[in-house]
């Protein structure tokens, strides 16, 4: 009995006594409650250093952001000086191409007036030469064998003045003048002073 109860003793000493993992071990009440008691503040300062971290890079981002508008900004300026007179350039050579097209569909209904009253299609007025009067009678016509001959559809706009008058020359004016004599219409041009892209007076074409 007494040896069997020395081996019970001994064996309790040695679970009493037996060396625990470092690791697994449980802090003892005093520690704990000092872990618990700072942590809540620990919590707060790593919530707070988050914070000054995402307040960081939202100013590093505004702040880019905005660099990247005024270089924008910048760059549209740059570009909008370069495309304005490119832009003023195209819109004359296209009022140019429109003045001429107006001129040549004129000048054409004027000299098929020209031929029919030198075939002697319709009476003519005594010192016109065969040219028509205005270039209203253009657009109404005139009888031929009891139909109506029109040369022209109607006066075209001056894409350069905006308006549909033009300056007209007979042929007893001086090609030079800016008046018309009122015989007839030998020629037309447009009442602009302006300067073509190529150097040369509108009034000249």
């Amino acid at each position: 009995m007494l040896s069997l109860q020395a081996t019970d003793v001994r064996l309790q000493s040695t679970q009493t006594h037996r060396p625990t993992d470092p690791q697994t071990q449980r802090p003892n009440g005093k520690v704990f409650s000092i872990l618990t008691r700072h942590l809540p503040t620990t919590t707060a300062n790593i919530g707070g250093l988050d914070s000054s971290v995402r307040d960081m890079k939202q100013k590093q981002q505004s702040g880019m952001t905005l660099v990247e508008l005024i270089v924008a900004i910048a760059i549209m300026a740059i570009l909008a000086t370069g495309v304005l007179p490119i832009t003023r350039t195209v819109i004359k050579r296209e009022r140019e191409r429109q003045l001429r097209a107006a001129l040549w569909e004129m000048r054409d209904a004027i000299d098929r007036y020209k031929d029919a009253a030198d075939r002697g299609a319709f009476q003519i007025k005594l010192g016109s030469e065969g040219y028509p009067p205005d270039l209203e009678t253009l657009v109404k016509g005139v009888d031929v064998r009891g139909n109506k001959m029109r040369f022209l559809r109607r006066v075209p706009m001056d894409p350069m003045t905006h308006g549909a008058e033009w300056g007209m020359r007979s042929m007893q004016d001086d090609p030079t003048s800016d008046s018309w004599g009122g015989q007839a219409v030998f020629d037309v041009f447009t009442k602009s002073t302006g300067t073509a892209l190529d150097g040369t007076k509108y009034a000249d074409w």
